[in-house]
């Protein structure tokens, strides 16, 4: 008697969890079949969980003074900023995935890459949801490539473009005049002045993304679209870049022993003058960090003349997020030219907007920043913007970095 009332229970709860997880697919359907506006009334008096990276404390400032009143006065949303690595984002989802959790607290996302890839591929996110977004509609260029595909890897509504980012290198010239413009003229830059270059070790972002650039001097961008994910084929294609970085290693700061660790550590060394040169993936910081007195007024960003990489990053749903409705709202506010130009000034952040698509009055707003000290204007960065890698090759190409430059 014992034994069946054992069997019963676990069956009656096997049949509950698929009850709810049905439930809660049902639901997930149910909000991609409202309206906008109904979004909006069922996310008043609600609370919007943001996950993401939160080590930038100017965007911090931004997303909880700015963005964050915009929802709460416009919408009634309170935004609820929760820094956490992606790492461990993605693993909270594959943890409550395993767990049959149906009603998580992980609503946005700021995801885009290779662990955008991972999640998808793992079916942890929401969507199709980008066509729900009215600023979406309107102020997005569709057909634009990182639009369609995030590092390579097809987006099909699954996240919304939150910012682009772009190389730049900052220098100031009151202590710096050369300007290299290409990898060879950045060696002979090093070589006469031994200790004065470096960029952080891989696979920080910003270093990973500066070795991509010197793989792009040497091997047209083209050959990597379609690649197999293969180690030695791809070793063998990158020789050049890894010939170059391992003949520029012994003249940078340090003698190459060591490299900064990530992209404020070399920030650090460029505003002591241990360093000439910053590498940012934050196109307009320049102009924001003369203006708060950070960097002096001589300070410049300059790219390469081949260009340099940039991507965009996004913004996605957890699958089991709880209050998708706020989400969605809270992600086509982020869209919106009056969020985007804010972004550009307080942030330096390149907007995801189409320029094309804004009224005459928000294009002026958008110029007069173009002009401020330091910067690059936006039309010629963007003229000069390389496609990223498919995702799959990011983390093979840091593996031989690690191998055949750091371990030598």
């Amino acid at each position: 008697m014992k034994k069946c009332i054992k069997i019963l229970s676990i069956s009656f709860l096997l049949s509950l969890v698929f009850n709810l997880t049905n439930v809660f697919a049902e639901e997930a359907e149910k909000v991609k079949r409202l309206s906008f506006e109904e979004m909006i009334e069922l996310a008043k008096g609600s609370q919007v969980n943001f996950y993401g990276w939160g080590g930038d404390e100017k965007l911090n400032q931004w997303l909880d003074e700015v963005y964050g009143v915009k929802l709460k006065e416009k919408y009634d949303i309170t935004l609820n900023r929760i820094p956490m690595d992606i790492d461990q984002i993605l693993s909270q989802l594959v943890s409550e995935k395993q767990a049959k959790i149906t009603e998580s607290e992980i609503d946005m996302i700021w995801i885009n890459g290779e662990n955008f890839k991972s999640a998808r591929e793992n079916d942890l996110l929401f969507g199709p949801f980008t066509e729900k977004l009215p600023n979406y509609i309107k102020y997005i260029d569709r057909k634009e490539l990182e639009n369609i595909k995030d590092f390579g890897f097809p987006i099909e509504g699954y996240e919304a473009p939150y910012s682009k980012a772009q190389l730049v290198l900052i220098k100031d010239s009151a202590i710096t005049q050369e300007t290299p413009k290409n990898a060879e003229e950045l060696l002979r830059y090093a070589k006469e002045n031994p200790g004065m270059f470096t960029y952080p070790a891989l696979p920080d972002f910003t270093g990973s993304a500066f070795v991509r650039n010197i793989i792009y001097q040497f091997v047209d961008y083209q050959e990597f679209q379609n690649m197999d994910v293969n180690k030695e084929k791809l070793k063998e294609v990158i020789k050049p870049a890894l010939d170059y970085l391992k003949e520029l290693s012994p003249y940078l700061w340090n003698q190459g022993k060591t490299y900064p660790s990530d992209g404020p550590a070399l920030n650090n060394l460029f505003m002591d003058e241990e360093v000439n040169f910053y590498i940012t993936y934050t196109a307009n910081e320049v102009a924001d960090s003369i203006k708060d007195g950070t960097y002096p007024s001589t300070a410049q960003s300059f790219i390469f003349d081949k260009g340099t990489v940039g991507n965009t990053n996004y913004i996605a749903i957890g699958k089991n997020s709880a209050n998708k409705a706020a989400a969605i709202v809270a992600i086509n506010e982020m869209l919106s030219p009056d969020m985007q130009l804010s972004k550009y000034e307080h942030l330096g952040l390149i907007p995801v907007i189409d320029d094309k698509r804004i009224d005459d009055q928000t294009k002026v707003e958008f110029k007069a920043l173009e002009n401020e000290k330091g910067t690059i204007p936006q039309d010629e960065l963007l003229a000069k913007r390389l496609p990223e890698m498919p995702a799959q090759l990011i983390p093979l190409i840091e593996e031989i970095w690690l191998e055949e430059v750091a371990g030598n």
